[in-house]
């Protein structure tokens, strides 16, 4: 079947081709200037950029003009692609050309056009040439005209799938022309995907992005600093990044700090939007920023007045005051309803307004802005229309300017470190009357007033006993204390371009220390108190354990509100770094797939059965595999990590944490953990070595099964045995005894007479959990 859509495909671009050729074809009496010939290539005049034809898959034999990184041939980095739609079949006889009156077309060896540029200004000039400037911008100009504004076509003006510094995302209100990214059909076919990543003007500016016509992603407002849903996209040494707006337009842009910097954002076939920099000593890219991030970051998770916090479980909670919808699929995590206030508005008798502090703002679409407006002005204008829900400051910059309001229900709303306050409408009762609160102000005033001398001591010595308590010796645990004048200087104070990435409880940064040793740094969260705890649990764990498949804790930082842990440097990275990448996935032949997944089963198995404490890690994903510079892989993040004493197994919690999708069935459903609940995870992650696929977010036929279940649809055979089997079934050539339907997958369920079943719905997809009968 996919051949025969290959073919198809193939035959409609002939078709396509015949029908633009019979009413675009080249004059002869028109007078023009080759560009680009014979599969022979251009570079810009500082050898930034090339320009050329290329293939991105030599088995389907499809030809495109395209620009790219000159840099990283012959892996091309492609940036920008002229005929995306139509592919040529070879590129014997092609000439990319000017023709009158100043338009590039792309010209076939019979004399016929197959792809053209629209000039954004209709005028004819005596001697149009073309040229790719140093910016990777190609353009159409007049030979004597070298002024911008003057060109007569660019690509900028059309972007693909890419943003380079001094592009711009948005919309001129003057000619209605929208800039945006969209992304490839997939990594051999350049045409216009599934996604797009748009600088969205309606109502206030955000950014967001689409699958068709769907929104799936959206950063928030812009603040005056930047989009207030990415805490991220920060004030750094790398790029500058700033939104124009005005009555005649939106345009949001980044530009390069650095000259010897080189960074891009591109939008990839399944709708991630990534920030990558050159690595010009190690020769490859790497992801500075990613969004989505989370599952947070999927538009609209927890539906209208729902709030999403990535560290809780489940992620989705109503706002204060607020109740589901439906009560009984939100207790199924069905939280598509959302929520509803719990006491209705009544406008004709007056209504008042609640504050929200430390969360990303709701979905702008339907909200109006005034840039003179002060913060009462803001709410007195909200509170005279009945249809305005919330107001808010639109700049936050010098305490905070300007006016948003938000009219119909409010949607995709976070927590974040950092957030911004959001004053929501509510009905009078919600907020009490003004004179109890009065009489409640006068009784507490007192009662503070007496109570801050106790409180001040107490607080005292309950932070002189907790500093105690994270001021470890080396003694102790025989772990090194690192000074925090040494960690700084190691990261450049913690530069934004030694910056690793970011998880649920603080940011990575790479440091080198003045040995010249590279060491990771977990700089643990100010604002999150499990933070703490997390640091307690990582040093308690794995302090004194050492396997070659372990991460290894080389010491740790604890310095007024710092605290941080010192790790070995990784230059690989994280696993889900390469199996997941397209393009880097190629470089784990099966060999080394076969020696991570060993490598980590070697490493489970000494954390279940052979370290001095029996730990059950709870957290075994892909990005908490480490790669060392053979590819070996090391297991790290035991910040939820769980000891378990003597022989015992499992043990079980009222709070359940960890990563969807990795989690094990009874885990989920009851809070009880083991050994096998590490097992199930590990089982999770091979699957996803194998195949190079998510879990989570993997979907398969009309049964819209995850991994998990296509995999038993593949085999029908699945089992989690303990990791000393696991390690000797790796490690021989034994036949594998005949295993069992898995106990948890998403999709349809399969008839098996040995069991029987029990329905979770969660999100509108069935989670079938087989108990044995």
């Amino acid at each position: 079947m996919e051949s025969f859509l290959l073919v198809f495909q193939f035959l409609l671009q002939i078709l396509l081709c015949g029908f633009l050729c019979s009413i675009s074809s080249v004059k002869d009496t028109i007078t023009a200037t080759d560009f680009l010939r014979d599969g022979k290539t251009i570079a810009s005049s500082d050898g930034s950029f090339e320009m050329g034809f290329f293939s991105p898959a030599s088995f389907m034999n499809n030809w495109y003009v395209g620009i790219w990184y000159k840099h990283d041939v012959p892996d091309k980095s492609v940036v920008w692609v002229a005929n995306r739609a139509i592919p040529l079949n070879n590129t014997s006889g092609v000439v990319l050309k000017i023709i009158d009156p100043g338009q590039l077309a792309l010209v076939t060896a019979d004399n016929r056009i197959t792809w053209s540029t629209n000039m954004s200004r209709p005028l004819a000039v005596k001697n149009p040439i073309a040229q790719l400037l140093n910016s990777g911008n190609l353009i159409v100009r007049d030979a004597n005209d070298t002024e911008p504004e003057n060109f007569l076509w660019q690509s900028f003006d059309y972007p693909t799938d890419t943003l380079l510094p001094g592009m711009k995302l948005g919309k001129n209100f003057v000619n209605g022309q929208e800039f945006y990214l969209s992304s490839w059909k997939n990594e051999y076919d350049p045409a216009s995907g599934d996604y797009t990543f748009h600088c969205d003007p309606t109502g206030y500016p955000q950014d967001v992005i689409r699958k068709s016509k769907v929104k799936v992603f959206s950063s928030g407002t812009w603040n005056g600093l930047r989009w207030s849903g990415v805490p991220g996209l920060t004030k750094n040494p790398v790029y500058t990044f700033t939104l124009d707006f005005d009555e005649r337009k939106a345009f949001y842009s980044y530009a390069l700090l650095d000259s010897s910097v080189i960074s891009k954002l591109t939008l990839n076939s399944k709708g991630m939007l990534q920030r990558w920099t050159w690595d010009d000593k190690r020769k490859e890219w790497h992801v500075y920023l990613a969004s989505p991030a989370d599952t947070c970051d999927n538009y609209g998770t927890c539906g209208a007045y729902g709030s999403c916090n990535i560290i809780l479980s489940p992620v989705c909670s109503c706002l204060d005051k607020f109740v589901p919808k439906h009560p009984r699929n939100w207790a199924k995590t069905n939280w598509s309803g959302g929520c509803v206030r719990r006491t209705p508005l009544n406008c004709q008798n007056g209504d008042g307004f609640l504050k929200y502090s430390g969360i990303k703002l709701p979905d702008t679409q339907y909200s109006w802005f005034d840039v003179s407006m002060t913060l009462q002005e803001c709410k007195r204008a909200c509170l005279k229309n009945c249809s305005c829900v919330a107001y808010s400051n639109l700049d936050i910059r010098n305490g905070g300017s300007g006016c948003l309001l938000w009219y119909g229900d409010l949607i995709d709303i976070r927590e974040l470190p950092g957030g911004q306050d959001i004053y929501i409408r509510m009905a009078t009762s919600e907020l009490g009357s003004r004179k109890k609160t009065k009489l409640l102000v006068l009784s507490l005033s007192l009662f503070i007033g007496v109570a801050v001398v106790g409180l001040t001591i107490g607080l005292y010595t309950w932070t002189k006993k907790n500093k105690r308590k994270l001021n470890l010796k080396d003694d102790d645990l025989d772990l090194p204390l690192f000074a925090l004048s040494t960690i700084t200087k190691a990261t450049s104070n913690f530069s934004a371009e030694n910056k690793l990435g970011e998880g649920g409880f603080g940011s990575v940064y790479k440091g080198i220390l003045e040995g010249g040793q590279e060491i990771a740094i977990k700089r643990l969260s100010k604002s999150s108190s499990q933070g703490v705890n997390e640091f307690k649990n990582e040093v308690i764990c794995i302090a004194k354990l050492q396997h070659r498949n372990l991460v290894k804790l080389i010491g740790c930082c604890v310095g007024g509100e710092e605290k941080m842990l010192v790790y070995e440097f990784m230059p690989n990275r994280s696993l889900d770094f390469f199996i997941f990448d397209e393009k880097k996935s190629t470089i784990l032949n099966w060999p080394k797939r076969f020696n991570i997944i060993n490598g980590i089963a070697r490493g489970l198995l000494y954390l279940h059965q052979d370290s001095r404490l029996r730990i059950i890690h709870r957290d075994l994903k892909a990005s908490n595999i480490l790669l060392d510079t053979d590819m070996n892989p090391k297991i790290s993040d035991f910040g939820i990590a769980r000891t378990v004493i003597g022989n015992e197994t499992s043990a079980n919690t009222h709070h359940v944490v960890g990563t969807h999708g990795y989690m094990s069935p009874e885990y989920v459903v009851d809070g009880v953990f083991s050994i096998k609940s590490d097992v199930f995870s590990f089982g999770v992650l091979v699957l996803e070595i194998i195949s190079g696929r998510r879990n989570r977010g993997f979907s398969h036929g009309s049964r819209n099964i995850n991994l998990l279940g296509h995999a038993w649809r593949l085999y029908k055979e699945e089992d989690r045995p303990v990791m000393s089997a696991v390690v000797m079934i790796l490690a021989n050539d034994a036949v594998l005894p005949q295993a069992k339907e898995p106990g948890f997958f998403t999709g349809s369920k399969f008839t098996d007479s040995d069991y029987s079943s029990t329905k979770y719905t969660t999100n509108e997809v069935t989670i079938t959990q087989l108990d044995p009968r």
